[in-house]
């Protein structure tokens, strides 16, 4: 085929001369790097789209998150794999190229957030909730919450109960009768350290709380060389001054703690009594006598835990207490 020119000779095809492979024309490909074998590390702490993070031979490096991680996002104590400089040398950066399958993952619903939900921490197995006994007042509201996403994580709770030496908690206490939560009680100026250094080698514990509670006190007390800045409690709101701005882990003998920052609020999302069900492991037996999608309520037309009440398979404090629970789902306390 030829076409006439302005000139009047013709030019052929034959005549034009084509690029076999335009630029930016290279074919792409679905496969991506393999890095499963790549240096293996921990989150210690997130700041300002920073982590730092620990690697297995001891070097602590700082890295960004790679981009087709950015949406899923990394938190502390996720197990992270990394490429780029990994010497840890000061102003080199890493990247996190891949994040290694949870455990277990503590998160409460956020408004702020796009998927409704924010991740706190990764791979913790025990939650200790700290609250004072005074100077703030305790709030089962949000103890209650706390448990519910323990129990929903497969998270062990821990309560501890600070400033004892102030007012006697155990009319407060009382009302966790029906839980599988271990309490342990410390007063102001005395941490009760040795009980609390018992509960945490091998473990990754959590601490959660208001501010003001003495949180800070007992990590200052049971990791000294980690020390952080503890707040005073407002006397005219009679709430803390935030201390922590972010979820740091700190070494402990064969362990790890995780300091939170203090949490007033802490919402529940994608929990329901089923799912409540997994941290009661008797109830969650006896639920299968229940009919289908039960909502295992008081009021509830033949639930099959009443059933394991009346003949005196359960105790209904055991049941009193989860309905509790299943209560504050969606409650504003």
């Amino acid at each position: 085929m030829s076409r006439q020119l302005d000139s009047g000779d013709y030019l052929d095809e034959d005549d034009v001369r084509i690029r076999p492979n335009p630029r930016g024309s290279k074919p792409r490909t679905k496969r991506r790097p393999n890095f499963d074998s790549a240096p293996l590390g921990m989150v210690l702490e997130v700041h300002l789209a920073r982590y730092r993070v620990l690697l297995e031979d001891g070097t602590e490096v700082i890295a960004t998150l790679a981009k087709e991680l950015r949406k899923e996002g990394a938190v502390t104590c996720d197990q992270v794999r990394l490429d780029g400089v990994v010497t840890g040398e000061k102003g080199a950066l890493a990247r996190i190229v891949k994040i290694e399958p949870r455990a277990t993952q503590l998160s409460r619903s956020n408004d702020e957030s796009e998927a409704g939900e924010q991740t706190i921490v990764a791979n913790a197995d025990q939650l200790m909730i700290v609250m004072a006994a005074a100077n703030p007042e305790p709030r089962s509201g949000l103890v209650d919450r706390y448990l519910v996403a323990a129990y929903h994580a497969g998270i062990a709770p821990i309560l501890v109960m600070t400033k004892c030496d102030l007012t006697d908690p155990s009319e407060f206490l009382a009302g966790f009768e029906g839980f599988d939560l271990r309490i342990v009680k410390t007063q102001k100026d005395k941490p009760n350290q040795q009980e609390l250094e018992k509960l945490l080698p091998g473990h990754t514990t959590v601490l959660v709380g208001h501010s003001g509670v003495g949180k800070t006190t007992l990590i200052n007390a049971i990791a000294p060389l980690h020390k952080r800045a503890t707040g005073e409690v407002n006397a005219l709101t009679g709430k803390g001054k935030h201390t922590s701005s972010s979820a740091k882990a700190i070494p402990v003998t064969d362990g790890w703690i995780v300091d939170t920052p203090g949490i007033r609020t802490f919402g529940l999302s994608g929990i329901d009594a089923a799912g409540l069900l997994k941290g009661f492991a008797d109830l969650d037996e006896a639920a299968k006598l229940c009919p289908r999608d039960c909502s295992h309520l008081a009021l509830a037309p033949d639930c099959g835990l009443d059933e394991k009440v009346a003949s005196g398979a359960l105790a209904s404090k055991r049941l009193e207490s989860f309905r509790r629970l299943v209560d504050s789902i969606g409650s504003l306390d």
